[in-house]
This record gives C-alpha cells, structure tokens and sequence, in this order.
C-alpha cells in the first residue's frame, strides 16, 4: 500500500502550487529541488517567514500552525508545512515539510509543484520512501495531514480514471467466492491474532454485536478453504482521526478481502468491492473511514472464509466483517 499513499501526496501537489505556476518553465527544476533540502528555519515555532540566498523564501503563513499526529505506538509527531517561493517573480514552486519526531529528530521533504518534471517527482518519491522505512508510517502521517489541508479528496474524486481502474479489475478473477488471504490477521478469544489460514474448527473467535458494537466469543463450525486462483482482491486503507484542531490521534487499519464480501457501514450493509472512499465502518476502537481503496488481481492463491456457529461479525485485521450468510 505504500505506493498508493505516495500517490496521495503526489495528487495533492497541484493545490500547493496552482496560483503562481502558469509556465513549465516557472516550475520547480531538480537544482532547486536539491537545494531546497538544505532550507530549514532556526526555530520552527517563531520562524514563519525565512529568506535564503536571497533568492528562496520559505513562508508557513497560509498554512499556520503545525500538525501534531499522534499514532497507535502513542507517539507523537509534528508536520510544518512551507510554501517553497523562488523570490524573482514570486513564483510558488513547492512546498517543503518538516516532520519532527518525539525524539526531536527532524526529516524534510520537498513536495514539487504540479508542473515539476516527472524526474523530479521520481525523486520526491524515492525521498519519502526512503523516510517512510526508517521513520514507519511517514508517508501515511504526511498523506493524511495533505489532505486535510488542501481537501484532496474532492480532488480525488474528480480525477479519478474510470478506465485504468476497469484495466485492473478485468485481470482479476471474480466469482461467487466471499473470503480473504491466508495471511489475514482473525481477533482470537482473548484478543490475540492469529492467521486466517491457521485456525481450525473449534477455535474460539471474537464477535461483534452491530447493535451494541459489545464483543463475545463464538465457536468456529468450519474454515471454507477455496481453490488456488487469480482471485480479485479489494484493498482498503482505513483511517481513524481523533481530536481537534491540528493536535491528531491517527489510526489505521489496511483490509484486503474478495470484492463481494459483506461489511456494515454507516449506511448499511454492502459489498466490500463497492465502498467508496468517505464510507464509515464502526469497529470497538472507533469509527474507520475508507482512506483509499485499490482493486486487482491478487496473485494464484487460496482464500478462506470462517463459518461461526453464531454471531453476524468477526473481526479480520483489526476491522468487524459480516459473517457470510449461515444458509449458504
């Protein structure tokens, strides 16, 4: 999934920069890129207007204060956010950020405005990718506060392509089949994980009342075991945001299942394959709204589904599922 919250921070570059660039040739070039690196306030809290080489200006005045992201591991981290200025013309020619860890650790990015050079772009993403293995999470931290900022997923919607998608689908095999990958983590009696395709009859699971949205335990009757195939498979990146202002809790479940599967959101039940990003999924840790959603083939291999002997959800990767129907 880490591509595709590159591709979040990506498609948000067009609103940091759309005033000022109505040239290519006004676009950030790789020099500068590489030397924005090397651009950083004295002191993030008093500094919000910083000149360098009396040729660059970094200003944070549009976007005020900081973000401060609190993740599962109770860590909190700060995001600044800069307009890159190239002070001949007052050309806004990026956005550079600044992501400061508890330790006081500080990594920084330069977002390139849209009209960048796709070279230029390749090289923002190698930089954040290779942020996000030594600091985990970065990228989603950074996607998230993107968006909130700049409210991309307006944007998302209105440039979504209807056809690569169709591409992506038709490689993927689709069928009556309503399962999820061995790999996939099931909540135990006791809360522990164990991988879906390890538990057998006679485990006990944990079930969620979508009343109550209280939790018990119920036996399995029986592990579905499908075939090995190209199967579809529907990827969801879910997101809880708890807090106000810019001071963030931020957690994240990632769900992969066969597109029909059945899942209750706000609005009712539905297939997994037809959520839309902003749909609302309630869990015992919080309410999970689709962040991003991403469907294709899965690769040759089995997938599995529990039949419990009572109960109307389970919880697979941390988020409630429907059972499958008990008549099929």
């Amino acid at each position: 999934m880490k591509h595709l919250l590159m591709a979040l921070c990506m498609l948000a570059g067009p609103f940091f920069t759309v005033q000022a660039q109505d040239t290519t040739s006004k676009a950030l070039t790789m020099a500068e890129y590489e030397k924005a690196k090397s651009f950083s306030p004295a002191d993030l809290d008093k500094d919000s207007y910083v000149k360098f080489e009396n040729a660059y200006i970094l200003d944070r005045n549009d976007f005020g204060k900081p973000y401060f992201i609190t993740g599962d591991d109770g860590l909190k981290k700060r995001i600044d956010l800069y307009k890159l200025i190239r002070k001949e013309g007052r050309m806004e020619i990026g956005t550079v950020i600044f992501y400061t860890t508890e330790t006081g650790r500080r990594y920084m990015a330069c977002l390139p405005g849209f009209r960048a050079d796709g070279k230029i772009w390749e090289k923002y993403f190698e930089d954040i990718h290779a942020i996000d293995k030594e600091e985990k999470n970065f990228v989603l931290k950074l996607s998230y506060v993107l968006s909130r900022e700049l409210g991309f997923q307006l944007y998302r919607a209105g440039v979504a392509g209807q056809s690569s998608e169709r591409e992506r689908r038709e490689s993927g095999t689709y069928g009556n089949d309503i399962c999820f990958p061995g790999n996939t983590l099931v909540t135990m009696a006791g809360g522990k994980k164990r991988v879906l395709s390890e538990v057998r009859a006679g485990d006990a699971i944990v079930t969620v009342d979508p009343a109550t949205n209280k939790t018990r335990t119920v036996e399995i009757k029986e592990l579905t075991v499908h075939s090995a195939r190209n199967y579809a498979i529907t990827r969801l990146l879910l997101v809880n945001a708890q807090g106000e202002g810019r001071d963030i809790k931020l957690s994240s479940r990632l769900l992969q299942a066969t597109p029909n599967h059945p899942i209750l959101t706000a609005e009712g039940e539905k297939k997994i394959g037809e959520l839309k990003v902003g749909d609302k999924i309630t869990s015992p840790d919080g309410v999970f709204a689709v962040w991003d959603k991403e469907e294709s083939a899965g690769g040759v291999q089995k997938v599995y589904n529990i039949v419990a002997a009572s109960g109307s959800m389970y919880i697979m990767d941390g988020v409630p599922v429907l059972q499958k129907s008990l008549k099929n």
